[in-house]
């Protein structure tokens, strides 16, 4: 029996930013705060990676919180991933009574369906988190195709909103919802744009992107159906990766006279060329901000440096989430 009040918030080494601000939100809304569990981890010579729980956690509600992208001390997606499945298991081995991992951008989650002769990597990655570790619930952020979560058979999995951190803010940004125009992409994120349109009570225009298969992140060109001429256009997507993309639908849609241009994303992993690319965009006053979350790790030398970037957290959010979880109580209202 899981006692209530016996909350425990334990992170891998790359997800200690993130939990530090989580752990800040949650610890007044228990009766006698929390602190973040002690742990440790060290990566051998021949890369094997270890986690020590450094407290006892039996029979307690741990959290574990991991950011496979935060690449700071030279950690791969892969390595962050293995990192979080040493600590599942050092937990799993302390007697942990419920294991929740809170892993906002989901690994390999781009590699969702088959296309000839590749796997199904995602679904791997499920199998493995509910199934040889043993977790027995998954909290994602805006999972790059919401069927991922049908790769659970067992663990519960919610996939929440970035949404609801992003769009208070560009409430404040808009000043004539009838000249404000919301865009995505490509017409696969058709549904997320009317989700933020709808929201903000604006007009939705659809940008129309033609891969280059045989390349890996390579867009041919782009296409905007609707009207922008003259409009504010926030362009929405869920992560922004190497943002060749999303920079062609900027020069797009300036192109066909769009005035003030944003980026909005709940994930910027901003890898590659894109930081230069997104500088010189912001320089030449093509861009006004590329607005994105915490949900992936950004150093305060970035956030100082950038002026183009602007960061909102999502540790408000996912400690209400926890606390809701944990005590039992719906979440409902915060996946809407």
């Amino acid at each position: 029996m899981i006692s209530k009040n016996s909350i425990s918030i334990l992170a891998c080494q790359s997800g200690k930013p993130l939990a530090k601000k989580i752990v800040k939100k949650l610890s007044p809304k228990t009766k006698n705060g929390i602190n973040l569990i002690d742990s440790t981890q060290t990566i051998f010579a021949n890369t094997e990676i270890k986690n020590v729980v450094n407290e006892s956690i039996r029979g307690r509600d741990v959290y574990i919180i991991q950011d496979v992208e935060n690449h700071s001390d030279g950690l791969s997606v892969d390595e962050n991933l293995r990192s979080l499945y040493t600590t599942i298991d050092a937990c799993r081995r302390c007697d942990a009574g419920r294991i929740t991992i809170v892993i906002p951008s989901y690994p390999y989650a781009r590699q969702d369906k088959q296309d000839g002769r590749d796997g199904i990597t995602a679904a791997r990655v499920a199998w493995e988190l509910e199934g040889e570790m043993g977790a027995d619930h998954i909290i994602t952020m805006d999972l790059h195709n919401s069927a991922i979560q049908g790769f659970f058979r067992r663990a519960k999995i919610d996939n929440i909103r970035g949404g609801f951190v992003l769009i208070p803010h560009l409430r404040k940004l808009i000043t004539n919802p009838e000249e404000t125009v919301i865009m995505p992409t490509d017409l696969g994120g058709a549904k997320r744009a009317n989700y933020f349109a709808q929201s903000l009570c604006t007009g939705i225009a659809f940008a129309y992107k033609e891969r280059n298969y045989s390349k890996a992140n390579c867009v041919e060109s782009i296409q905007i159906l609707g009207d922008i001429k003259d409009k504010d256009v926030f362009i929405i997507d869920d992560m922004i990766d190497t943002g060749g993309t999303l920079m062609r639908a900027v020069l797009r849609a300036k192109e066909m006279g769009a005035k003030n241009i944003y980026a909005v994303c709940t994930l910027a992993l901003l890898n590659g060329n894109a930081i230069q690319d997104f500088s010189k965009l912001y320089n030449d006053k093509i861009i006004d901000t590329v607005i994105g979350t915490d949900a992936t790790y950004h150093s305060k030398e970035f956030l100082k440096e950038n002026k183009w970037f602007k960061e909102l957290s999502i540790a408000e959010y996912i400690a209400e989430i926890i606390f809701r979880i944990h005590k039992g109580k719906s979440i409902g209202d915060l996946l809407k």
